[in-house]
């Protein structure tokens, strides 16, 4: 099959939709979907028929309501179409199956707001995002609440993060004469991975049960020679690659790229922009089939932020754009920047929102995994900042500081020979340690983690970027001079936030100096950076765009916390138990031997003195000691923490806990080039990252 065929033939889409439902119940379906009208339940019951027929056609026997609760995963509960109709079934889904469906609310992450005893919860069709099968199941994609009504999952808060946009937006066109039916974010999400081979993933228990090695002494060769980044794919990755897009592309997920990434066994996927909603189930999606995929192949897909210690960690870089459903994109400059005042008040309604809101959208991406990622390794710093590049930033330089505008055009370039092809010459150019930058019609958010539901990221970005919008239309709305009201405003918040621009290198050690001179927050962990979340003033602008309730609001911060502390201390126990019963033992067993040669030696050669020898016994011995005493205290402050008082359990666990394990690697890792492989317990770095040929 041509991949034009091949392309969704799993989802039930609007071609699909078009094709299988009445013309009048397909036309109130779109317009639920495309101007955000509110689903009229009367044509449940058809779409429903359509959509089991079709689903039974392609070998489906059950549906599930696919949804998002908080753990970062994807859940779902399977129910057969069938129906008793006397001695036989019949195949069905009634319109009330597809609209909503139940769940226990008590047994997922709540922070709190739901006890054992209050169980019941529901999920609620969200027919913005299409249906598709897989593995003979139909996946209705749904929204998760409790029977009280709070939002339990990521998904409907997303959902009112994009109303709240749609709904501020139009109020800012409107007063520039652009009308439209429907504002939307739309997301474009990089997704970097490593895959390893599957024997190698099965002996290693730390990658079993935490996803990153705890341990792992530096393989000689890394990263340092740059030759993995976009090099020529291994035939065991390509054939993984390919079987990849072809599931992706039946699912109608808009894989366009494919490469291999800076570090060795790492690679990346990028996707064609979607609707923020959309983009985000196809992600979740994505990681899904990689994982599946991988496996077909004898592979392990690793997700997690941060695998192997010493090599770039995994991103998922977050590019974020807002479009009118008539094409029009609100973030593009047009060729002549300083004189498009709707442009210019757009990006002084982001560049606000991001100063305002920088813990929160800081804490939209913490996790124990990305706080071992953020601040080395292409990863940009846990300071938000935002880069605009030369050209808007000689533009907002010269609004801030009163000066005439220089045009920083694009110009040609070539290479300076004659049979070289011109090509167009950005006139801005990219800064990969920046957090938040300008990417000539987007904004490209690169703190995200690679396993991170990106609903989280982008629940708050919406939020805050529409809270600007409100505030900016409440003052403009009745000007008579629209330009002039425009332009003082747009002046005045870009002097207001000049603070949050930076254009320079993150890495230099003085821009922690800087950014704390200039009153940034650099908050480097979980435990540090989830507080802010608690604020009056960052729980209040979401309670104002309708996204969350407060209590909501406070339970996430507290399942994001609880969730940092389950993950610190499983991969300390993890590092307990591989310590005590593999790697002293291991030590130990390789030091006897040495010592059983050294004494053999010293019977036939009683004049060789064998300081090699003597040297390698006493100091593996003394490390070995040294690990002994650093698991006793690693266990010790493992168990003295209380870990159902949220923050000081974080703090605990990333003040106390993380260095404990940080020093017990240490001596690991040490032991780990010291001891025979013929003794060590697990494979090494080469023995993973170089397995996949």
């Amino acid at each position: 099959m041509k991949l034009p065929e091949m392309f969704g033939v799993n989802v039930f889409n609007d071609s699909v939709q078009k094709e299988t439902l009445p013309s009048e119940v397909y036309k109130a379906l779109r317009a639920t979907i495309e101007a955000g009208k509110q689903l009229d339940v009367s044509i449940a019951g058809a779409v429903a028929s359509a959509m089991k027929k079709w689903a039974v056609s392609k070998g489906a026997t059950h549906y599930t309501h696919w949804f998002q609760p908080l753990t970062g995963l994807t859940g779902e509960k399977h129910d057969s179409f069938i129906e008793p109709e006397g001695d036989k079934v019949i195949m069905r889904l009634t319109g009330k199956s597809l609209i909503v469906g139940e769940s226990d609310a008590s047994s997922f992450p709540s922070g709190g707001s739901r006890a054992t005893y209050m169980a019941r919860g529901y999920t609620a069709w969200d027919p913005t995002s299409p249906a598709f099968v897989k593995d003979g199941t139909l996946y209705i994609p749904t929204v998760f609440l409790s029977y009280t009504g709070e939002t339990l999952d990521n998904k409907a808060p997303l959902l009112r993060s994009m109303t709240a946009v749609d709904k501020q937006a139009k109020r800012i066109l409107k007063l520039f004469g652009i009308d439209c039916k429907k504002v939307s974010t739309a997301v474009g999400p990089e997704q970097e991975y490593f895959l390893i081979s599957e024997e190698e993933y099965y002996r290693r228990k730390d990658l079993q049960l935490t996803g990153r090695t705890l341990f792992g002494a530096p393989v000689t060769r890394g990263q340092e020679l740059e030759d993995h980044y976009y090099g020529a794919i291994k035939p065991a990755v390509g054939e993984f690659m390919r079987d990849l897009d072809n599931e992706l592309w039946s699912y109608g997920v808009l894989s366009k790229t494919k490469h291999n990434e800076v570090a060795p066994a790492q690679h990346e996927m990028a996707p064609v922009y979607r609707i923020a909603n959309i983009a985000v189930d196809t992600n979740m999606l994505t990681m899904e089939l990689m994982k599946k995929v991988a496996k077909r192949h004898g592979l392990v897909c690793l997700l997690h932020e941060k695998p192997f210690e010493g090599i770039n960690g995994s991103g998922k870089h977050n590019n974020w754009s807002i479009n009118t459903d008539t094409g029009f994109n609100l973030l593009k400059p047009g060729p002549n920047p300083e004189s498009n005042t709707l442009f210019k008040l757009v990006l002084a309604a982001v560049i606000k929102a991001v100063d305002d809101y920088q813990g929160i959208l800081r804490a939209s991406v913490a996790s124990a995994a990305n706080d071992h990622r953020l601040g080395a390794d292409e990863a940009p710093p846990a300071i938000i900042s935002v880069y605009l590049g030369d050209q808007l930033g000689a533009l907002v330089d010269s609004i801030v500081k009163g000066e005439n505008y220089v045009t920083e055009k694009a110009t040609p370039g070539s290479i300076g020979v004659p049979e070289s092809p011109i090509f167009p010459k950005d006139a801005t150019d990219r800064n990969r340690t920046s957090p938040f930058a300008f990417t000539g019609n987007k904004f490209e958010f690169r703190m995200l983690g690679s396993q991170a539901n990106v609903a989280d990221a982008n629940i708050c970005l919406n939020t805050i970027v529409a809270d600007s919008f409100q505030k900016f239309a409440d003052e403009l709305e009745g000007k008579k001079d629209l330009e002039k009201a425009a332009n003082a405003i747009i002046t005045r918040e870009l002097k207001a936030h000049y603070r949050i621009i930076f254009n320079l290198d993150g890495y230099s050690p003085d821009w922690e100096a800087e950014a704390a001179r200039r009153g940034l927050l650099n908050n480097k962990t979980t435990a540090d950076a989830v507080p802010v979340c608690y604020d009056d003033k960052n729980v209040e602008v979401y309670v104002r765009q309708g996204v969350f309730t407060r209590e909501e609001a406070v339970a996430r911060a507290d399942i994001r916390l609880e969730n940092y502390i389950k993950i610190i201390n499983i991969e300390a126990l993890t590092m307990i138990e591989m310590a005590k019963r593999d790697v002293i033992p291991a030590v130990s067993d390789f030091v006897a031997e040495l010592c059983g040669n050294l004494s053999a030696k010293r019977a036939v050669c009683e004049d060789i003195p064998f300081e090699t020898e003597k040297g390698l016994i006493s100091r593996l011995a003394r490390l070995n000691d040294d690990t002994s005493a650093a698991v006793a205290k690693l266990e010790k402050d493992v168990k003295a923490i209380d870990k159902g008082d949220v923050l000081p359990a974080s703090r605990a666990m990333a003040h106390v806990v993380v260095p404990d394990m940080e020093a017990l690697r240490k001596l690991v890792d040490e032991m780990e080039t010291l001891t025979s492989s013929d003794y060590w317990p697990y494979p090494t770095y080469f023995d993973i990252l170089y397995s996949v040929k």
